[in-house]
C-alpha cells in the first residue's frame, strides 16, 4: 500500500476514524534526518501492506496536527490505534525497532 498524504483536512477521516492502525510520519522537506526516514517509512507501508494506514504528515503544512500530538523535534513518527497514540518515536530510527512496535498493536 502506496503512503497517504495526512493533512488537517482529511486527518479525522483516515487517522481517527480509521478501523486499523494508523502509522505516521511527521517530518518537513528541509529536514535532513527526515529524508533519511523516507524511504523506511516507504518500504514499511510497502511490507505491511494492507494491515495498517502509512502516512506522512508536513509539519509546515499542518501545524495544528504537529501542535496537537506535540511534535517538537523531527522526524516524528507516531502509531495511533483506535484514535489513541500507541507509541511514539522521535529521531531516526531503524525499521526493525518500528515494524516491531506496528506487531504489537497489529495483534
Amino acid at each position: 500500500m502506496s503512503v497517504l498524504k495526512i493533512t488537517n483536512q482529511n486527518f479525522e477521516e483516515e487517522v481517527l476514524k480509521s478501523d486499523k492502525p494508523v502509522l505516521i510520519d511527521f517530518f518537513a522537506s528541509w529536514c535532513g534526518p527526515c529524508r533519511m526516514m523516507g524511504p523506511i517509512i516507504d518500504e514499511i507501508a510497502e511490507e505491511v501492506g494492507e494491515a495498517i494506514k502509512v502516512g506522512k504528515i508536513n509539519v509546515d503544512e499542518n501545524q495544528e496536527l504537529a501542535m496537537k500530538y506535540g511534535v517538537m523535534s523531527i522526524p516524528t513518527i507516531i502509531l495511533i490505534k483506535d484514535g489513541k497514540v500507541e507509541k511514539t518515536f522521535v529521531g531516526v530510527r531503524n525499521k526493525s525497532e518500528i515494524l516491531s512496535a506496528i506487531g504489537d498493536v497489529s495483534e
